[in-house]
């Protein structure tokens, strides 16, 4: 049997409002191309097939094309669910679907029926939610890793009954995985981890949950979300895994996903950032970009993206900045109120205050509120600013 093992597909994500739905589809055609070219007999998708419980129309349609044309390709495909997906939408009508060959498996009743491909039995378990899933399996405890024991003694039983060669599908945080920024938390009391051995038996474990693509052990891996989620991911190498499986063993190929748009991650003073060569590449990235300038640039924002068009997120970490060591209501309970404001603006900022012609607007504010302040006054209303002596203190 020769499959590919993919994951994390999370159909409907978008990156810094950003839709993926684009690379999404493009990696779509990729899985289409690599199915007829390598003679692949099964797609498995290991959990995280949305990127949400209520996946948008759009999102919905992708997925029908995408597991309509790998099906026409020659392949079977092999979903489960993850921790992104509904169990019940996503296993909505599984049982007549399998028999046009895509097989989901979002259930714990399904646990222990492979579907068969080609001799090799394939166990997909869908996510498992201690909480949810121990009392139906019978685990010995409400942890990841007890539940997933005891979704593998039913595997291990039908293997046993079975025989032959077999795979494991699972979307779980493995011990030893590398994790990333874009995965969601799935600890429970902080414990999360499931050790490697709890798969002890299988030829293969496709794993899904962690975005990078990587090994855990030779037989053991993680297919990684095929395009990135997270700036954290800007050294991943996208992709899935071609496996084979045969009586006498298992060989593993890495294929990789078409690249969109890379990744870049800057970090400087806005003036080497602008005019390093070195960072011409950038320039066709998405980047994130933090500004070490001890005092934060006018307009940094616009230009950056004057040489970094795609620039999607901007931090500061001024370097060598002053720090205040007197408190805000300390610095400012001598100041009149238009001397807050324009110490206000020069705060964040970070040392830029304002312009005369800004100071002059900020007076004209200043100076309209006082006069609506007089007048509830008047009538007798609450004023609209804090007396002097409080503040800073709100």
């Amino acid at each position: 049997m020769r499959f590919l093992h993919t994951s994390d597909w999370h159909l409907g994500r978008s990156f810094h409002q950003v839709g993926l739905l684009g690379a999404q589809a493009a990696f779509v055609d990729h899985l289409v191309e690599t199915v007829r070219a390598e003679g692949v007999d099964a797609v498995l998708v290991s959990g995280d097939v949305y990127d949400r419980a209520l996946p948008s129309p759009d999102t919905v349609e992708l997925l029908s094309i995408a597991v309509t044309r790998l099906i026409d390709a020659g392949a079977a495909v092999v979903l489960s669910s993850g921790n992104h997906d509904s169990a019940i939408r996503l296993g909505f009508a599984s049982e007549l679907l399998s028999r046009a060959g895509l097989h989901i498996r979002t259930s714990t009743e399904s646990i222990g029926v492979p579907v068969v491909v080609d001799g090799v039995a394939v166990y997909p378990l869908p996510y498992l939610e201690p909480a949810v899933a121990a009392d139906p399996l019978e685990a010995s405890e409400r942890s990841h890793a007890g539940v997933l024991r005891a979704a593998m003694a039913r595997v291990d039983a039908d293997r046993a009954a079975r025989g032959g060669p077999s795979v494991v599908m699972a979307h779980a945080f493995v011990t030893g995985g590398a994790t990333s920024d874009s995965e969601r938390d799935i600890s429970v009391g902080g414990v999360s981890a499931v050790h490697p051995k709890v798969f002890a038996g299988a030829d293969y474990v496709a794993l899904g949950h962690l975005h990078g693509r990587q090994r855990v052990g030779e037989a053991v891996r993680y297919s990684g979300s095929p395009v990135p989620l997270s700036f954290s991911e800007a050294g991943h190498t996208k992709g899935s895994w071609l496996v084979d499986v045969t009586g006498s063993g298992v060989s593993v190929e890495a294929v990789d996903a078409p690249v969109e748009r890379p990744l870049a991650v800057l970090r400087g003073d806005i003036d080497l950032l602008l005019t390093d060569p070195a960072l011409t590449p950038a320039e066709r990235a998405w980047c994130q970009v933090t500004l070490t300038d001890p005092v934060r640039p006018l307009g940094a924002m616009e230009q950056l993206r004057r040489r970094f068009p795609h620039t999607l997120v901007l931090q500061f970490d001024p370097q060598g900045a002053p720090v205040p060591v007197r408190s805000y209501t300390q610095r400012t309970a001598a100041e009149s109120d238009l001397d807050v404001c324009c110490s206000f603006l020069g705060h964040v900022r970070a040392g830029h205050g304002p312009s005369e012609e800004e100071r002059a607007v900020l007076a004209a504010g200043v100076e309209a509120v006082r006069v609506q302040r007089a007048g509830a006054d008047d009538e007798g209303q609450l004023p609209l600013t804090l007396p002097a002596q409080q503040r800073g203190v709100a």
